[in-house]
């Protein structure tokens, strides 16, 4: 396999990695675009004239960011969308509302290192938000998608991951004890798990999945980090949330990307395999996507899984 490799890098802005970028007549589905990256994801895919909707637990936010979006692109095809995505119910009617086909999803909205929270159905908010929803909207707009031939899932994880692989035993920290930071990166090697399932299950389909890395934003996604060294972390580390999107606007839009699926990116490039030691105590590794997050094995199992979860819950 070879490496995707392009001319981006870690200061590149999703607005110049669309740049020149024709998607008239696409329909695109961004979640959480009313906050964060998100919004910038938003903004440039809307800048290449695609048909976007935001898909959003906040309409009233959601209104305004499209408004925003609007004025800065000029291009008014944006919709908003209630979608909570720790609520199956909420997914199921954000699914039955869509009609035609879909050419790119991307799964951007998420949660970080929150204290222990569990859903209606007893899930870690974590692994639910940031997994569980986006996989249950993917399957549930499959038909749509598959209808496009040639679309396009993009799977927003982290660094993250490198902290924790998906743990089958005890997906909701019933028996050990909570740790955010590890439940944040199981979510997020699950991020990466679906990418490389979906690619697989979905190829008859012209579907392919990639996940990525969108590097270190200061948005409310870190809301949760008041007790940590985050004011520590080097100005040069840190990305604006146009930087921030770059990387999930190149999967959704490089032509480099057609046919390509089941990879991880970083600063707009297909990232290293690495093996990192499990848990917070390890080595700090900040880049590359880990061996177990690229397991066949581990993307079939959790794929089932997820089912059998989803399939309880109605």
């Amino acid at each position: 396999m070879i490496a995707i490799k392009t001319r981006f890098g870690f200061s590149s802005t999703a607005g110049e990695v669309a740049a020149g970028i024709d998607l008239s007549g696409r329909r695109v589905v961004v979640t959480g675009a009313a906050s964060g990256i998100g919004i910038e994801t938003a903004r440039a895919l809307a800048g290449t004239g695609a048909e976007i909707t935001l898909a959003v637990r906040d309409t009233a936010a959601g209104e305004r960011t499209a408004k925003d979006i609007a004025e800065s692109t000029g291009n008014h095809a944006l919709h908003v969308a209630a979608l909570d995505l720790t609520d199956p119910a909420s997914i199921t009617a954000f699914v039955e509302s869509w009609d035609g086909p879909l050419h790119v999803l991307v799964n951007n909205a998420g949660v970080m290192a929150s204290p222990e929270i569990r859903t209606a159905h007893g899930w870690e908010l974590q692994f639910a938000t940031n997994h569980l929803g986006h996989f249950a909207l993917a399957t549930g707009l499959h038909k749509a998608l598959a209808a496009d031939g040639a679309a396009r899932i993009v799977s927003v994880s982290s660094a993250g991951h490198l902290l924790s692989p998906v743990f089958f035993d005890d997906l909701h920290f019933t028996t050990r004890p909570y740790d955010p930071w590890l439940a944040y990166g199981q979510s997020k090697a699950a991020n990466v798990l679906f990418a490389v399932e979906a690619t697989r299950r979905w190829a008859r389909d012209g579907i392919t999945a990639n996940a990525l890395m969108p590097g270190l934003i200061m948005t409310n996604l870190m809301r949760h980090l008041e007790d940590t060294n985050v004011n520590r972390i080097p100005e040069e580390q840190l990305k604006s949330a146009e930087q921030g999107a770059a990387t999930s606007v190149l999967l959704a839009v490089s032509p480099l990307l057609e046919g390509i699926g089941g990879r991880y990116f970083e600063d707009c490039n297909q990232a290293e395999t690495v093996d990192p030691p499990i848990g917070r105590s390890r080595t700090r590794i900040r880049t590359g996507v880990a061996r177990y997050a690229l397991d066949p094995a581990n993307a079939d199992r959790l794929w089932t899984v997820s089912q059998e979860l989803l399939n309880a819950a109605e």
